[in-house]
């Protein structure tokens, strides 16, 4: 497959030098910012899913008028997360 180059951008010698400074061992300015171009991709793919999700449910609950008090969603949430760490340790 053929590559393709991301527009470069313009910025402040200060900050290049921010980013420059949180490089790891043998890490190109490049690959961080491939790096966090992807994890960025990543979160926004994730966040409109979440946002799909929600909505899905809210339709699904109008529907069938079948409400979940946010007391109980959160002590259900809380007790499975004590299972889960609880199996970790």
């Amino acid at each position: 497959m053929k590559t393709t180059t991301i527009p470069s951008i313009r910025v402040e010698p200060a900050f290049r030098e921010q980013a420059e400074d949180v490089l790891d061992a043998g890490e190109t300015l490049s690959s961080f910012v491939e790096t966090a171009l992807a994890e960025a991709i990543d979160r926004r793919r994730m966040q409109r899913e979440f946002i799909a999700r929600g909505l899905a449910a809210r339709e699904d609950a109008a529907r069938t008028g079948v409400y979940h008090a946010a007391a109980d969603v959160h002590k259900e949430i809380a007790e499975r997360l004590g299972k889960t760490t609880k199996g970790k340790r």
